[in-house]
């Protein structure tokens, strides 16, 4: 088996305050408009919401607002990228994915077209909006198709490293991010490289699997098991697609059981990803820590997350069940 170069960090994680990951998207597109007169923007009316009034002010002439037509801004970016253009296309990741589902796998990931798709406001942490914009499936979706790559970055940092690295990959691309204030803690060192996961915290016992917000609660719950004695690896698995297979079976050769994070459902997301892998190469428990084959509902973003299990709490619940399936 080739060796696998995962990247390691030297430096304790720790919390520099809470930002918003759809704010380091609108601040990574700001710079990369600069450096890349090939970049254009298309937004469906929402363009405060994902931070793009930056990109906008700065370059009207490479701006697009398509209105509330999110088929129109997909097809347009397609258009624009077989003319050598690099579209970014964004919106909330409910109308990114399932309303231009058809649109994204016929002109997009069909034709192999260089569109990156940025959706905002994913998952339970949309909050009062409730169901109808809490999409849980969008992963899912997107993995599913052929060509097409998925990100989902854990913190205002590693969106705007993210942002960047999705940019100059090329071919269709998925990026994930949320509304809320979230801890940004990842750090520059740690670079971004697409299908490379990152370690943020060693163990040998059981290994947490983590995306998006989820990553640091996973930390968290290392490092309560650390005062008990108990190694908990963490590794923040930014890319869903294409998967950090020597990673997984790495962590699973070395601790022998895992324990998937995501806010998501854990049909067809991360959990089912690293499951997937782990039936082709190598036999541990799994456990998953996501919503469950359920809708959301309208609600304050804390409040869901301990409604539907997922919390640190919830990580440290399936890391002893996990132990207790290994033992």
């Amino acid at each position: 088996m080739e060796e696998n170069n995962i990247g390691v960090a030297t430096s304790q994680y720790v919390s520099r305050g809470n930002k918003a990951t759809r704010t380091g998207f609108g601040d990574a597109l700001l710079e990369i408009g600069r450096e890349d007169s090939s970049v254009v923007a298309l937004c469906a009316d929402l363009t405060g919401s994902l931070n793009m009034n930056l990109f906008r002010d700065a370059f009207p002439d490479r701006f697009v607002q398509t209105g509330i037509a999110e088929a129109n801004m997909i097809s347009m970016a397609a258009g624009l990228a077989t003319t050598g253009k690099i579209p970014v296309a964004a919106t909330f990741a409910v109308f990114a994915t399932g309303r231009v589902y058809d649109q994204i796998r016929q002109s997009v990931c069909y034709s192999n077209l260089n569109v990156k798709i940025c959706a905002s406001h994913a998952g339970l942490t949309l909050g009062e909006d409730g169901a109808t914009h809490q999409i849980l499936e969008d992963i899912g979706l997107m993995r599913g198709l052929p060509r097409m790559t998925v990100v989902v970055p854990a913190d205002y940092s590693e969106t705007v490293r993210a942002t960047k690295a999705i940019v100059k990959h090329q071919g269709p691309v998925y990026l994930r991010f949320g509304r809320p204030n979230v801890p940004d803690f990842s750090l520059d060192e740690d670079g971004f490289e697409i299908g490379k996961s990152i370690e943020l915290h060693p163990g040998k016992d059981v290994t947490v699997i983590a995306c998006g917000i989820m990553v640091w609660k996973a930390l968290e719950a290392a490092r309560i098991l650390e005062k008990e004695g108990v190694g908990v690896r963490v590794i923040n698995m930014h890319t869903i697609k294409p998967i950090d297979t020597l990673a997984i079976v790495r962590a699973a050769n070395d601790t022998g059981a895992i324990v998937t994070a995501e806010e998501h459902q854990t049909f067809n997301g991360l959990g089912d990803a690293v499951a997937h892998v782990c039936a082709l190469n190598i036999a541990v428990p799994i456990e998953m820590v996501g919503v469950e084959d359920q809708f959301g509902e309208s609600g304050k973003a804390d409040e869901l997350l301990e409604k539907y299990k997922l919390t640190t709490g919830d990580i440290l619940e399936k890391i002893y069940l996990a132990l207790r399936r290994k033992n």
